[in-house]
C-alpha cells in the first residue's frame, strides 16, 4: 500500500504545529489547519512518473494526501477537462477547457472535499459528523457517512432547492432545514453540536476538505501534459477548492512538477447578490464583511461571509489573478448557452464561469494567448427553477 508522507498539520495564522493522529477541527487560535508533507523525501519527487499506472480517482495522488489507506472511496476524482472549441472562437482565445466536476459521486465537486473529511473523521474516531450545506456539500456528507458507516446531520437553509434534500435523505442523512443562507444554518448547527458529540465538517473548520479539492490543481496539470493554465475561472463560495488548488500548485512547485512561476492565475466568480470575495478584492481589504441579504439561485454561491478569509484572499492575490460578480439575471440564459456550446449542462455556478469569462476578457485580464479552464462545478439536474429558466 502507498502510504502518505503527511507529517503535520500547521495553522498559517499563528504556525502553530498539530499532530495529524489526533481528532481536530481548528488551531487553538481559532484559525483553520492545513495539512503539511515531507516535499523533500523521495516517494513524492517521483511519484509523477508512477502515476501512468495507478486508479483513476484522486486517490492517485496517494503520497500527498491523507493516509491513503483509509480513504473512503466512491471514485471520486479524475473527472474529465473537455477541450471547448466553441468558447475559444467566440472569446479569441488559445484555449478554453472545461473541467467538469458533474461527473463526480453525487453530481459535483464537494465529493472530493468529503471522501477525505469523512474517511479522517471515521479513522479518528469521529461517532457522528455535522455540517451546513447549500446543497451538494450535504449530499456528499451523506453519500461518504453511508460509506464510511457514521452518522450525519446536515443543516440545510429551507430555500435550497428539494433535490438537494431528497438526495441528501435517500443517503441517510438526517436533514434539519433552518431559515435563513448557510450562515444561519451554520449557527443552528452549532447550537447543538457540542451536546451531540458530532464533528464539526464545516468548510475550512477541519483540515482535510482542502486536501479533497486540491486534487482538482493535480488533475488539470496532469490532464495538460504537466503544463499549467495561465487561468483558472472558478465559481466561489466558501472557497475550499480556490484554497485547496493554490496549495497543490505550491506542492507541485517544490516537488518540481511544474516550472518554477509557472503557477495560474486564480479568478474568483460570484453572483451580484452575493459577492463579498469581489468586495473584499476590489477594495484591497485584509478580512471580507459579511454581504447583507444574500440573494441567488447558484446556492452554493450565497455564501455570505467564508470562514478562510484570509487564505481564499491570499490565494486570488499571490496568484495575481481577481474576482468577479457576474450579473444574476443572467444566469439562467448562460446555463442554456454553457450547455448549447459544449453539451455539458452546468450547474448556475459553473454557467456564472461563462459570463465571468466574457468579462475578464473584455477587461483584458484575459488576453488572446491565454489558456483558460472553467470549473463546473455540478450539474444543473438538481436545479429545477434554473432549468426551467433556462428552457
Amino acid at each position: 500500500m502507498i502510504r502518505s508522507v503527511l507529517t503535520h498539520l500547521e495553522c498559517p495564522g499563528c504556525g502553530q504545529r498539530h499532530d495529524p493522529s489526533m481528532l481536530r477541527g481548528l488551531c487553538e487560535c481559532g484559525g483553520p489547519l492545513l495539512v503539511r508533507y515531507d516535499l523533500t523525501a523521495k516517494k513524492p519527487i517521483e511519484a509523477r512518473e508512477r502515476l501512468k499506472g495507478r486508479r483513476g480517482d484522486m486517490w492517485r495522488y496517494a503520497e500527498l494526501m491523507p493516509d491513503p489507506g483509509f480513504e473512503i472511496s466512491l471514485g471520486e476524482g479524475w473527472t474529465p477537462l473537455i477541450e471547448t472549441e466553441n468558447f475559444a472562437r467566440r472569446f479569441g482565445l488559445a484555449k478554453v477547457l472545461v473541467k467538469d466536476e458533474s461527473l463526480n459521486p453525487t453530481g459535483s465537486f464537494k465529493a472530493r472535499g468529503l471522501s477525505a473529511a469523512v474517511g479522517m473523521a471515521r479513522k479518528l474516531g469521529a461517532p457522528g459528523v455535522s455540517l451546513p450545506s447549500a446543497g451538494n456539500a450535504g449530499s456528499a456528507a451523506a453519500a461518504y457517512g453511508a460509506r464510511a458507516g457514521i452518522p450525519v446531520h446536515v443543516f440545510l437553509p429551507r430555500e435550497t432547492p428539494r433535490p438537494f434534500s431528497l438526495e441528501a435523505r435517500g443517503l441517510g442523512a438526517v436533514i434539519h432545514e433552518v431559515d435563513g443562507h448557510i450562515g444561519d444554518a451554520g449557527r443552528a448547527m452549532r447550537g447543538i453540536i457540542a451536546e451531540k458529540g458530532w464533528f464539526d465538517l464545516s468548510t475550512c473548520k477541519e483540515p482535510y476538505r482542502v486536501e479533497g479539492k486540491k486534487t482538482m490543481g493535480y488533475e488539470i496539470v496532469e490532464q495538460l501534459d504537466w503544463t499549467t493554465p495561465d487561468a483558472i475561472i472558478y465559481p466561489c463560495g466558501g472557497g475550499t477548492g480556490l484554497i485547496g488548488m493554490w496549495k497543490a500548485f505550491q506542492e507541485m512547485e517544490s516537488l518540481g512538477w511544474i516550472s518554477t512561476g509557472r503557477r495560474p492565475r486564480l479568478f474568483a466568480v460570484q453572483s451580484d447578490g452575493c459577492a463579498p470575495v469581489v468586495r473584499a478584492m476590489e477594495t484591497g481589504a485584509a478580512r471580507i464583511e459579511p454581504w447583507e441579504a444574500p440573494e441567488t439561485m447558484a446556492s452554493g454561491l450565497r455564501v455570505p461571509a467564508p470562514f478562510a478569509d484570509r487564505l481564499l484572499l491570499e490565494s486570488l492575490r499571490e496568484s495575481g489573478g481577481g474576482a468577479v460578480a457576474v450579473e444574476e439575471r443572467r444566469i439562467p440564459g448562460a446555463v442554456r448557452d454553457y450547455g448549447s456550446s459544449t453539451g455539458v449542462l452546468p450547474a448556475p455556478e459553473g454557467a456564472a464561469c461563462l459570463l465571468a469569462l466574457e468579462m475578464l476578457v473584455d477587461s483584458g485580464r484575459i488576453t488572446r494567448s491565454d489558456r483558460v479552464v472553467l470549473l463546473n462545478t455540478g450539474t444543473c439536474l438538481k436545479y429545477p427553477e434554473a432549468l426551467q429558466e433556462a428552457s
